[in-house]
């Protein structure tokens, strides 16, 4: 009912920025947020940042100042911005909506980012 399409990861040096992309089609009519999660290996699944259908952002501490998540509802596409990566940052990233009319999580495919010299 909802696809999640990322784009945008790839490899990119410390210090430097990346956008990933993430574009819902189908039915979104009750999506209340979204996010970007992560995942590095031997790590958990974890919420990098959310933006809900007010607006309202939060990031973990990590990436605070220095990524940023956004929208664009006319394109039904959610961003997020990585400014200063750090080899830290490495790792895959997930969009992620849910669905409360439907009381469902989706998930993009996910995205390889990977900080390195």
């Amino acid at each position: 009912q909802v696809q999640l399409v990322e784009s945008g990861g790839g490899l990119v040096q410390p210090g430097g920025s990346l956008r990933l992309s993430c574009a819902a089609s189908g039915n979104i009519f009750s999506i209340n947020y979204m996010a970007w999660y992560r995942q590095a290996p031997g790590k958990q699944r974890e919420v990098v940042a959310t933006i809900t259908t007010g607006g309202s952002t939060s990031y973990a501490d990590p990436v605070k100042g220095r990524f940023t998540i956004s929208r664009d509802n006319a394109k039904n596409t959610v961003y997020l911005q990585m400014n200063n990566v750090k080899p830290e940052d490495t790792a895959v990233y997930y969009c992620n909506a849910w669905d409360g009319g439907r009381r469902h999580n989706y998930w993009g495919q996910g995205a390889q980012v990977t900080v390195s010299s």
